[in-house]
This record gives structure tokens, C-alpha cells and sequence, in this order.
């Protein structure tokens, strides 16, 4: 790799991770209780995993359900907790590619455990690491943001592309600016649908890649990365995007950036920024969505958008008291507050993944479940 292009890599890795120590409150006001519409379905009750109980001191950068374990990975390691317990914390020492490690993907067919590091590709199998890195295989860059399952294909977003491994033959496929359409080779996340592959990439947008045509599509800001003006409807809200998540339910695809979030669902765009929404903070850190619902981890608190209602519930964390903060964004923009005695372990959000009901929270300082609690009426 050219050494300068290597140096802004890590500038830049650099300065995301720094930003993770960043929390800002978001603010909230009371709204009069005639125009307060039918409560959504809350998480009022957090349960919390930090250096306190055993859990690794600092930030959780992912998190991965599978069935009654839960794969979280942090600054220091990767744990695995079981029925809501921390069983394990894997390290280096253990054979884990490296100490950071920011995705984990699960392969339901055979329990294999595929883990992105800033140290290579790790596969925990059978109770041992194998680990795979610039040097030893055909994976483009030692620092891996995104991995991602797809039948007997393994994804791999890397700081120079975009990897698929072939699991059953071992073959490897890179992907960059040499054949596919890279503004910068720089890949965050993936999210896999049916027949495409969805690409976070760092100033180049959303890459598309159509899985029979064998082809890549690309969806990009229309107005340049510094333009926020004509944002509505008029394309994806800013080049650099955080990561992707598609979702087969409503069959769009939600990116979050820095600037803001959107949605694409073939036809149009939705686009959402702070000034008139109720999105906590325009820097998006992840984004999940399924069903009707589209989470988005923020620097100030975890934002839910229900599309059907447009009705925002934004979760976060008073510094000052501990507890929980919840405060809900109505369409007709009213805003109702609620105080809850149990909290996220911070605002500052860096991903999400569901078990069941349940949702499971990686935040700058541990690892937060959320019970799903009922409606009310």
C-alpha cells in the first residue's frame, strides 16, 4: 500500500475512535398532554454490563445475537455472554487477530464465528482461531470494519475494499478502485439482501453490488459532501456513510452518515436531519431497521423512527442522575418526556442488534439490554 495513502487511513481510524470519547445531551422538552398520540411500545428497564460486572472497560463497537448468546465487540477483546451472563473474554492471547474488534458475523449452518479486528479476520471455530491477514492471505487490509455472511460467501469490509471469501473453496475476490466504482477504498459496513450486497464506503456513498449481473451501482450525495441544502428526496444526505442496513421487510435501504440519515426504498429518498426531525444528532455512528421501525445510533443517544407514524423515540442517559431519558417526537411535533430509574450505560451509541423483543446496545462505556415492555394505551 502507498505509505501516504497508509498514513491518512490511520489518520483518520485515528479520529474516529477518538470521537467515540465525545457525548452530547440532546435536549428535551414537554409536550402538552391533549397532543400526546397513543404511547409506543418503550424500553424502560436497561441492564447494563460494564468494568463493574466483569465487562471490559471502555467502548463496545458491535454487537451480534445468536439464539441465547451474545457476541460483543469491544476495544478490548471479544466476549461472549450466555443467558445474560459474560461466559468468556477472548484476546490476543487467546489468538484473536487483534485487540479492537469491530464485527461479528455468526454462520447459523455450522456455528462458526467470523470476527473483523484492526488486527485481520478471525475465525473462531471449534473452540481455536484461525486468523487471516494482509500478509498470510488475500485479505485486502489488516484493519476490518464490516463482516457479513451471504450463504457460503463471507464479505469483508476492509480500509482497501471490499473482500469476498469463498468459505467452501477458499478462493478470495477483492473489490477497489481498480475495478469496481471506489471514490476511496475505505469500507465501513455491509448489509446483505437476497440478490445485492450493500456497501457503507467512506466519501464514496452506498456501493450496490447486483449478485447475478455480476455489476455495482452506485448511490451518491447529488449536490457534493459539504452541500445540505436540497437534501429532501434529492438523493443520499452525504458521501460519507457509517454503515447500511437493508431491510427485506419494506425493501430499503437506510444509511447513516455523519451529516444525517436515509432511506431508499427503489423509488424515493427519505432523509432525515435534527433541525426537523427528531433524530438526537446528525452524526450516525450505525443503523439497523427492521419491520417499520429504523434505529439509528447516535453521539447523543439511540433514535427510533416508526415510518409508519413518524413518530421518534430517542433513548439516552442524564450524566448527572444516571437514569434514563426517553423523549418522543410526535409527527404533528409534539414531544412528550419520560424519566426511567434505569438507563443505557451512554448516549454516545455505536451499534445494535435485536433478540427478539429485546434489543442489545453498544455504547462508548459498555454494553447495554433493553426489556421490551408493552404499550400502553
Amino acid at each position: 500500500m502507498n505509505p501516504n495513502k497508509t498514513t491518512t487511513v490511520l489518520q483518520r481510524t485515528l479520529l474516529s475512535m477518538a470521537l467515540l470519547l465525545v457525548a452530547l445531551p440532546c435536549a428535551m422538552t414537554q409536550a402538552p398532554a391533549q397532543n400526546r398520540a397513543t404511547q409506543p411500545a418503550l424500553y424502560t428497564k436497561w441492564i447494563n454490563y460494564t468494568a463493574a460486572n466483569g465487562f471490559p472497560e471502555g467502548e463496545v463497537y458491535c454487537v451480534t445475537v445468536d439464539g441465547s448468546r451474545v457476541w460483543a465487540g469491544t476495544s478490548h477483546g471479544l466476549v461472549l455472554l450466555e443467558d445474560g451472563r459474560v461466559k468468556k473474554i477472548f484476546s490476543t492471547d487467546d489468538g484473536l487477530a487483534g485487540r479492537a474488534v469491530m464485527s461479528v458475523a455468526v454462520d447459523q449452518q455450522n456455528g462458526d464465528v467470523w470476527i473483523g479486528t484492526f488486527g485481520g479476520l478471525s475465525l473462531y471455530s471449534g473452540g481455536e482461531f484461525k486468523n487471516y491477514t494482509n500478509l498470510t492471505s488475500g485479505l485486502a487490509n489488516d484493519l476490518v470494519y464490516g463482516v457479513a455472511l451471504q450463504g457460503q460467501f463471507l464479505w469483508v469490509a476492509t480500509a482497501a475494499g471490499v473482500n469476498r471469501l469463498d468459505t467452501n473453496t477458499g478462493t478470495w475476490s477483492i473489490f477497489n478502485e481498480t475495478n469496481a466504482p471506489f471514490n476511496e477504498p475505505w469500507a465501513y459496513g455491509i448489509s446483505v439482501a437476497q440478490q445485492k450486497v450493500y456497501f457503507a464506503v467512506w466519501g464514496g456513498g452506498v456501493l450496490a453490488y447486483d449478485l447475478a449481473k455480476q455489476t455495482w451501482k452506485p448511490f451518491t450525495d447529488p449536490d457534493g459532501e459539504q452541500e445540505l441544502v436540497l437534501y429532501r428526496n434529492q438523493g443520499l444526505i452525504h458521501n460519507i456513510v457509517s454503515s447500511v442496513s437493508y431491510n427485506p421487510d419494506t425493501k430499503t435501504f437506510w444509511a447513516s452518515t455523519y451529516f444525517g440519515l436515509s432511506g431508499y426504498d427503489g423509488r424515493n429518498w427519505h432523509n432525515y436531519l435534527t433541525k426537523d426531525s427528531g433524530l438526537a444528532s446528525n452524526f450516525i455512528n450505525a443503523v439497523q431497521s427492521r419491520g417499520d421501525d429504523v434505529w439509528a445510533s447516535t453521539q447523543s443517544g439511540l433514535s427510533q423512527l416508526d415510518t409508519n407514524t413518524n413518530t421518534w423515540t430517542t433513548y439516552s442517559r442524564d450524566p448527572k442522575t444516571g437514569r434514563g431519558e426517553i423523549l418522543i417526537t410526535h409527527a404533528d411535533g409534539s414531544k412528550q418526556r419520560i424519566a426511567t430509574e434505569t438507563s443505557l450505560a451512554h448516549s454516545y451509541i455505536l451499534n445494535t442488534a435485536f433478540q427478539g423483543d429485546d434489543i442489545w446496545v453498544a455504547t462508548a462505556q459498555g454494553l447495554s439490554h433493553g426489556i421490551h415492555a408493552q404499550p400502553k394505551e
